[in-house]
This record gives structure tokens, sequence and C-alpha cells, in this order.
């Protein structure tokens, strides 16, 4: 039976994620095959603590996009050098809907381009030992979606830079992301293809029955824009939606020493305290006090500091190195835990 094929015609990943959740609830039937791509984005798991898994300062000086998406799994990288697909099909028997049984098409599409590619334990698909592809699935009540990457050309610099957030500083239960040695399939083929080449041949091998190109309506395009807007973009989903973990950092500064530690619900302070040798004299209470129930997002952290006497409590501490010690930003550590 064909597939039926669509495109986002969008690399916004808010966008893209509200499109592909929006096909999962509202096309009922038949088997549905998605290929999109995002521009430079860090894609979160529906259960990890975004802080934890991302590069705060890095993706802020790159302009990289933080998301959480609808499925488990860790955290990813895309970049225009990686095309994701998504199959949505009846769920028919939920036990036999195995992750391996969707990656296995898409083994068999790489090997027809000559790339040989297996799953591994981990559920990543893998070639030559190296990760070029993670996956995820989920359930909306008779249908599944199955999703995953495919690093065909990215950037190994931007993926290590943007996900190497120091987690030693975090306490918490939030689902960790696993490391692995990434690679590019582009490397692996023995005669050279351009990225719109390999969307082209992979999408008439995960469609040999034949494919029914799709479009939405403007209207439900409408819809899409708008929930990418008040969910996708929201700081509520991405942030605020992360489990209740505990942080703490160190760091030196001209000042002195300022040890920050604190306990994060929801992405709200719900304590916070600071210690160090820095020349105080008064103590910092007015700081917690103004801090405490505050998002965690910088521009709330700056606004609150702003109401307190800060010399008098941090002494030769300004209040950026206070906001850098606690995204993690500070003097002696340059990436960290933006948190919106």
């Amino acid at each position: 039976m064909p597939v039926n094929y669509i495109e986002t015609g969008s690399t916004d990943p808010c966008f893209n994620l509200a499109f592909e959740e929006y096909i999962l609830k509202n096309r009922r039937e038949g088997d549905w095959l998605m290929l999109w791509q995002n521009a430079n984005t860090v894609v979160v798991g529906l259960n990890q603590n975004t802080a934890e898994e991302i590069n705060a300062a890095f993706v802020r000086e790159h302009n990289i996009t933080v998301v959480r998406r609808t499925t488990g799994g860790g955290a990813v990288y895309h970049d225009l050098g990686n095309l994701n697909y998504s199959f949505i099909t009846d769920l028919g028997d939920a036990a036999s809907m195995s992750i391996e049984q969707f990656s296995r098409p898409v083994c068999r599409a790489l090997a027809a381009m000559g790339v040989r590619a297996e799953v591994s334990g981990r559920n990543d698909i893998m070639v030559g030992g190296k990760k070029v592809s993670g996956v995820a699935q989920r359930i909306y009540k008779d249908r599944i979606l199955h999703h995953g990457t495919l690093l065909f050309d990215s950037n190994g610099a931007m993926i290590a830079g943007a996900l190497n957030a120091d987690k030693a500083k975090f306490d918490s239960k939030s689902a960790k992301s696993v490391s692995a040695r990434v690679g590019n399939i582009k490397d692996c083929l023995a005669e050279e293809m351009s990225m719109r080449e390999f969307w082209a041949c992979l999408q008439r091998q995960l469609s040999l029955d034949g494919a029914v190109r799709r479009s939405l309506s403007r209207e439900e395009l409408e819809r899409i824009s708008a929930e990418a807007d008040s969910k996708y973009r929201s700081w509520d989903w991405t942030y605020g939606r992360s489990p209740d973990y505990s942080f703490r950092n160190r760091v030196r500064y001209p000042g002195g020493t300022l040890e920050v530690r604190m306990n994060v619900e929801h992405g709200i302070i719900k304590d916070i305290s600071f210690t160090g040798d820095f020349m105080a004299v008064t103590d910092n209470g007015a700081a917690v006090a103004a801090l405490t129930g505050q998002r965690l997002r910088r521009g709330d952290v700056r606004a609150a500091l702003a109401g307190t006497d800060i010399a008098a409590a941090f002494g030769g501490i300004t209040p950026d190195e206070i906001v850098a010690a606690i995204f993690m930003d500070g003097a002696e550590r340059k990436e960290g835990c933006e948190n919106g």
C-alpha cells in the first residue's frame, strides 16, 4: 500500500515538532512518512532536565534553538547536515512495536546506498561503530510515532559543543543522555552525494510500495503555527517541565570565591544560597529572598537582583558575575545551563 508522504516546508524546530504532532493526532488512517530538517537546534527528550543537557553559553553564542519534544530518549543536536524522519502508523500489537522494527527499513535504505548500518543495543543506528541516528517513539491512542535523526553531514564541533554540559553539578532523577561517538553518513558513501540527493534516495527507499504526496490546508498550517508558539516556543514547556533538581557551582572571581547552591522545581528557584570568601559588609539574605520563587531565566534573575544592594552583600562580586555563576558561565567555566 502506498505511504502518505509529507514535508513541513520549514526548518523551524518549533513549527516542525508541532507539525509532526498534528499529523499524529489528526491523520488517523494509513501509514505516514515525514522527512524534515531543523536549523541549528538542541532537542531534549520528554523526561529530561533541559538545563542539565545543554551547554548554555555555547548555545547562546551560536544562536542555537532549544526545544523539548514529546518522545523520550536523550538530547540530540540538529542542523542542516542532519535529516529527520518520522513514521506514523496504526499501533496494532503494542508489544510488537519495537524501535528495532522501525529502524530496520532505515538500515535497509542506507544499505541500498552502500552504507552498512545496524541497530545498537541502545536503539541507535550505527555505522562503523559510530552513531549516525538516534531514535524515539510515542503512542497516541491507537497510533504510534517513531522518529529519528540521520547525521548525513552534520558539524561535529557543534554537536560536541552544544551538548557538553557539566552533569556533575546537578543532582536530579531526570533521564540522562548517553554519550556516543558520532559519525556522518556522507563519509561512508562510495560516491559523492548531496543532501538533496540523499533526501530523495531515502524517500524512495522508505516508500518502495509507492508514495502519495500530501499537504495541509492553510487553516491547518495556521493551527500548527499557533501550537508552535503556545507550546513549543514556551519557556514552560522547554524548561519549566524539567524534573526537579539540585544544582551547585563554585567560581573564583577577582572579588573572591562564590559558591551557589539551589533547588529548582519545575523551573522555579525554590531555595538558593551563596557562600564564599568575598568581602561583604552585610549578609545576602535580601538577594536570596528576591531570587526565591523566581523562574530560572536569565532576565528574571537579573531583574530580581537589581532591587538589592549587591555591593554590600557580595563585596567586589558584580551582579553579572552572580548571574554567570547561577548559569554556569563564570570566569573559570564558559559553558553551562542557560534556562531560557
